[in-house]
């Protein structure tokens, strides 16, 4: 806390009262993760209890950024309110709050009912009129396609693969945009060498772009080092933060990064009904493979389109020309047949992916024989989401 500015935002911000405690927001402990960079760009998250009324949350937020915003040597204040389930929030458990309003479904429904089951996780803090992230997905009016890419499992390169389809896409002239909606391993940062926060504006989170992609990741609002012990319903929170609170503009497709397997994000999507279609990614071996199944099922059943499957990892590239099967040869395009999938193609290992990823430079923007495998994916899953 030596830094002059945040010392001086931290004071500004004593300056305003919490009306249920008397308090000040500073004495009450409402702010987290205060900081500051060298070119004056300020963050920080308000944190209220789980009984805060949405409307006083909105205007004490409200507050605090323009009291931030008026100091000197302030450029750019990003700052998002959050619930926390304890009346003394602590670190590590926060759920992003919109600072739109929208109803909430009725409590008449069954809780076991797939709508009442979405409710509960998306409006587990009691705050008034918090919108749902089937809502929040009408907020991407703007978006012509949105196209998730998931996997059964994690370790199979999905977020790899996500982000260089996105550089592929828009290399072939599509506005392009990357939701990484891998709340607790969010990656999209790394995969695109992203350091800097996002900037605000008029209310909203402006994206980053690189290579010609819009990317937007909680991993740009958090500390690279900050452990995320979130509960379900606070990551669907942040989810639905991504979508609505982010200037994401006219888009012909977007990416969204799932998290691994079939959980809250992916039925949230679902009922979004704003789902173009889903790619899948699994790599050869049987283990993959099993999960990559129930994720198509899943999708399935849901009537989301099965745009196709990508087997990653498919075989190590030798000196010599010959291919070394190091997880099997075949096996998710075997799958894919099995289960009646569309088979989109297969993605070599590339130890020169595995460094670009780790460097920020995507593959699919380099003079790289894989840059040809991605736009031919790309391709392929531009004309099938057309076709939907």
């Amino acid at each position: 806390m030596s830094n002059p500015l945040i010392l001086r935002v931290r004071s500004a911000l004593a300056g305003i009262d919490n009306p249920k405690t008397g308090r000040n927001i500073i004495a009450d402990g409402m702010i987290h993760g205060l900081g500051a960079d060298d070119e004056g760009r300020v963050r920080f998250t308000l944190v209220f209890d789980e009984s805060a009324d949405r409307e006083e949350a909105e205007v004490l937020l409200t507050q605090a950024k323009k009291a931030a915003g008026a100091l000197e040597g302030v450029s750019a204040v990003t700052a998002v309110a959050t619930a926390h389930g304890s009346a003394k929030p602590s670190q590590g458990r926060h759920s992003p709050v919109s600072q739109q309003s929208r109803h909430s479904p009725s409590s008449q429904q069954s809780r076991h009912s797939p709508q009442a089951t979405a409710s509960a996780h998306e409006n587990p803090f009691g705050l008034k009129n918090k919108p749902r992230v089937e809502a929040a997905a009408e907020t991407l009016s703007g978006v012509k396609s949105i196209i998730a890419v998931a996997s059964g499992k994690g370790g199979v390169g999905k977020s790899t693969v996500a982000a260089n389809l996105a550089v592929a896409l828009a290399a072939s002239g599509l506005q392009t945009g990357l939701l990484d909606a891998d709340i607790y391993g969010p990656s999209a940062p790394t995969l695109f060498g992203i350091k800097d926060k996002p900037a605000m504006k008029d209310g909203k989170i402006q994206p980053r772009e690189a290579y010609g992609v819009k990317i937007m990741s909680i991993g740009m609002l958090i500390d690279p080092e900050q452990a995320i012990a979130w509960r379900g319903p606070m990551v669907m929170g942040a989810v639905r933060q991504l979508m609505s609170d982010v200037d994401w503009g006219d888009l012909d497709v977007m990416i969204i990064d799932t998290p691994p397997g079939t959980g809250d994000t992916h039925l949230s999507l679902i009922q979004s009904k704003r789902l173009t279609g889903a790619v899948i990614v699994s790599t050869p071996q049987e283990m993959a493979l099993a999960d990559m199944r129930r994720g198509v099922s899943l999708f399935r059943q849901t009537e989301t389109p099965v745009i196709g499957v990508i087997e990653n990892m498919a075989w190590l590239e030798l000196p010599g020309g010959e291919r070394q099967y190091l997880f099997g040869e075949g096996g998710a395009k075997k799958a894919a047949e099995t289960i009646g999938a569309p088979f989109l193609g297969a993605i070599p290992l590339y130890p020169e992916l595995r460094q670009a990823s780790d460097d920020g430079l995507p593959l699919a923007a380099r003079d790289h024989p894989g840059a040809d495998v991605f736009k031919d994916l790309a391709a392929q899953i531009s004309k099938a989401a057309r076709s939907h």
